[in-house]
């Protein structure tokens, strides 16, 4: 893999890969707060990940997914430069007419073999999960990747 990142202007930054390319920017007063961080960049490539795995196994298993969303809390040290992620929360929302023992297996295999972001930040700090079908907890709370 290879990403090159230029710069365009003030705090904004272009990443490309393949021909694609995401903007990047530093919250105001240092930046002009036009484009996601690039701490908020890592926490949506986390979620995104698992998100991708997710449906691919709902698709799978023909689960008709009405809408999906993860919301990804990230806990920081605040305790000077650098400043690091110190865990993170993942909340799994699902809605559809959907098996909740398929959508928890989805979520686990998601988190404990499939999704590669989530194995690699999970050695840098603790992940848990949890998910709601249709406004429901169902499941237990999980730990990505326990044993990185």
């Amino acid at each position: 893999m290879r990403v090159t990142t230029h710069w365009k202007e003030k705090m904004v930054f272009e990443a490309t890969a393949d021909g694609r390319s995401v903007p990047m920017d530093a919250k105001s007063p240092i930046g002009t707060d036009t484009a996601l961080t690039p701490k908020q960049l890592v926490v949506a490539g986390l979620a995104g990940c698992t998100a991708m795995d997710v449906i691919a196994l709902m698709k799978k298993h023909k689960q008709p997914v009405e809408s999906f969303e993860i919301d990804a809390e990230v806990e920081k040290s605040g305790k000077g430069y650098p400043e690091v992620f110190t865990s993170a929360s993942l909340t799994f929302r699902l809605k559809g007419d959907l098996d909740p023992a398929r959508v928890i297996e989805a979520v686990v295999s998601s988190q404990t073999k499939y999704c590669g972001v989530s194995a690699m930040l999970a050695k840098a700090f603790p992940i848990r999960y949890r998910i709601e079908l249709n406004g429901s907890l169902i499941g237990e709370e999980g730990r990505a990747f326990p044993e990185a």
